[in-house]
């Protein structure tokens, strides 16, 4: 495009502007040759430079901006629809470099005062109404293009929030799964801080139903773990409707007495924060070495849970250690599966069947064997506990308050319930 106007001299010449996109003294576009701007150029390209080096930003990032603002100040022309895409397009490119949206607005602000000031028709005319309308047009087109390269910029945000949750999700995965390859694992891990010579210790919580609620609790839980463990070798993220923590295994001045991190109570007190959270039961591994010791721990984590809701425990709170012997009834199916038969098979010829006293049994082991606990719990009489607690001896022969005879009969409910039995038929024994 041509713009016409007068310089002090009162001379009439023309000034040709822009002829493609603005670039840096290194581009080859609208320029004389390669890092030789034309003459006629050179102005609007130290205009754009000064305006990237007071904003910090890229020059390439203003494109054909200063074009459109001069055309805009002679002759009134608005961006068109291709033209303000460009821009659009310039917003989606300044996300993707890091710039910042702050930065970016300032570059085209800063670039645009600076125009004006250059501008010798607008600058030196006397009649008011020309610089009005030269003034409205210019704003004009600050207003759609700084629309446009927020816009963009922020599809540009979203584009990369979205690429890197899905690199995120995949990451987790692979990492508790354990079945990638580990020098593959170990570069991966790196923008996450993680060093997978480490040690650490997974978390998780119970299912949380609600994708949204599971997103929140992330976000949330993200800022503690990173404010009480740094933010290295830490990570938190989603996995089958659970929340997954990742923190080192090993943080002295964290420690339970147990010397496991508590990184439990941590999760559960936050959860508990959250407007209108359940109470939700949080298990942890323990913490092991390596790129093989992650999805290890995850999977005690994960055995821990299935072990609460299965054997019900009252606790929301679990460590892999207080579930061991837990895991060392449940390895060996088929001698837990003859033990259930052999010892709580005649409670099925019960009125009711079998599941009433083995709740019973349950409960009642659990409050330490005390009859009282026990019915306050089932919300029952005592005399109706007792009764039960009879009618478990007279069908099995064995007695919950004789000290020889109940390991046998606590056994067995223990593995009734890790079996899911009654519900769901014992393993043929082999």
């Amino acid at each position: 495009m041509r713009l016409y106007w007068k310089h002090a001299g009162g001379e009439e010449s023309a000034k040709r502007l822009g002829e493609g996109p603005m670039t840096s003294r290194t581009g080859s576009t609208g320029h004389r040759g390669r890092g030789e701007p034309k003459p006629e150029d050179a102005w609007l390209l130290a205009v754009a430079e000064a305006a990237a080096a007071s904003a910090g930003a890229p020059v390439e990032l203003l494109g054909e901006y200063l074009t459109f603002l001069a055309d805009a100040a002679v002759s009134g022309r608005r961006p068109q629809k291709r033209e303000l895409e460009a821009v659009r397009e310039l917003g989606r490119r300044a996300a993707e470099q890091g710039v910042g949206a702050a930065q970016a607005v300032d570059l085209y602000l800063s670039a645009a005062w600076r125009l004006w000031r250059e501008l010798p028709m607008v600058v030196r005319s006397r009649d008011r109404d020309k610089v009005r309308a030269a003034a409205e047009a210019v704003l004009r087109v600050i207003d759609d293009a700084v629309e446009v390269l927020v816009d963009g910029y922020q599809a540009g945000r979203r584009q990369m929030v979205r690429h890197e949750e899905s690199l995120r999700r995949d990451f987790i995965d692979d990492l508790l799964r354990g079945d990638a390859d580990v020098s593959r694992m170990v570069e991966r891990a790196e923008p996450f801080g993680l060093d997978l010579g480490r040690a650490h210790q997974v978390a998780l919580t119970a299912p949380i139903d609600s994708a949204e609620a599971l997103h929140r609790a992330a976000i949330v839980l993200e800022r503690v773990i990173v404010d009480r463990f740094g933010d290295r070798d830490v990570l938190v993220g989603t996995k089958d409707s659970r929340l997954v923590v990742l923190v080192p295994g090993m943080q002295p001045e964290s420690t339970s007495a147990a010397g496991t991190p508590d990184v439990v109570a941590l999760i559960q007190a936050e959860l508990g924060r959250l407007a209108n959270g359940p109470r939700r039961r949080v298990a942890a591994g323990r913490a092991h070495p390596g790129a093989y010791g992650i999805p290890r721990s995850y999977e005690e984590a994960r055995e821990a849970l299935t072990l609460a809701e299965r054997l019900d425990l009252d606790t929301d709170a679990m460590h892999a250690n207080d579930l061991l012997v837990y895991r060392v009834l449940g390895r060996d199916q088929a001698a837990i599966a003859d033990l259930v038969r052999a010892v709580l098979d005649p409670l099925t010829h019960a009125r009711g069947g079998a599941e009433p006293l083995l709740h019973t049994l349950q409960t009642y082991f659990a409050t330490g064997e005390i009859a009282t606990e026990t019915a306050r719990r089932m919300n029952m009489s005592v005399r109706t506990v007792t009764y039960r607690l009879a009618k478990v001896k007279d069908l099995t022969g064995q007695d919950a308050g004789d000290p020889a005879q109940k390991f046998t009969l606590h056994a067995a409910v223990l593995g009734a319930r890790l079996l899911d039995w009654p519900a769901h038929e014992l393993p043929a024994s082999g």
